[in-house]
């Protein structure tokens, strides 16, 4: 199983933090955030990735090389003149993928959620991890009933970027810019996503505010696992 992290995203509410450093490689914890994504993909016997990026991506592929210090192998999808949303840069990436279920994951975000329990092999398009909605989306974004996702009703969850998806589910899209959310919502009318809950910790990275939180965050977990 080959898994994609997201990075191509310029971060402008992440600026001036931003202007000089890709969102990827703002840390927090002592660790770039897309590193936390690597690690966790090492622990869950992943071995192949595809990292997309555009704004600064020459200094994502300078950090992180080829990926042998991960124990994993790394290959690009750099996207010009300028990034290519998210569908369209999954898209993009697709030959690199192959023709298996692959894991997404959105480099702008934290979870401790366990990589290996993502199922390998799916009946539907897609399979989602849902979360609860944070203050900053409190109006979520998909409805959860009975193992299935839809796109409209009450009680949403907000989409934690992690997932797995099928190359089925991008099956005729021509290249260029594209947005997920459609591209998923028309596949759940048809009843082929998948989600489950996931209540553990979860960051989405958008804000300086937030980068700070979640450094807090990691520096106490840190100092709680030494108090042990």
């Amino acid at each position: 199983m080959k898994a994609m992290i997201l990075a191509a995203g310029r971060g402008e509410r992440m600026r001036p933090l931003t202007d000089h450093t890709p969102k990827p490689l703002l840390e927090a914890g002592g660790r770039a955030l897309i590193e936390y994504h690597l690690f966790a993909l090492q622990q869950a016997g992943i071995r192949d990735v595809v990292i997309n990026h555009a704004w600064l991506g020459e200094m994502i592929e300078a950090r992180l090389g080829k990926g042998e210090r991960y124990g994993l192998q790394i290959q690009y999808s750099a996207e010009k003149p300028q990034a290519l949303e998210t569908a369209g840069g999954i898209v993009q990436a697709l030959p690199l993928l192959g023709s298996e279920p692959f894991i997404l994951l959105n480099a702008d975000v934290w979870c401790d959620y366990p990589l290996s329990q993502l199922p390998r092999y799916l009946d539907g398009l897609a399979h989602l991890v849902m979360v609860d909605n944070p203050p900053h989306h409190p109006e979520g974004d998909f409805v959860l009933s009975g193992g299935g996702l839809r796109a409209e009703g009450e009680s949403r969850l907000t989409y934690s970027g992690i997932g797995v998806f099928r190359a089925e589910l991008f099956a005729g899209l021509k290249p260029g810019r594209r947005p997920l959310a459609p591209v998923l919502r028309a596949a759940m009318r048809k009843g082929r996503i998948s989600g489950e809950h996931y209540q553990g910790g979860w960051f989405d990275i958008g804000t300086p505010q937030r980068l700070g939180d979640l450094n807090k965050l990691l520096h106490e977990r840190r100092q709680g696992a030494r108090s042990w």
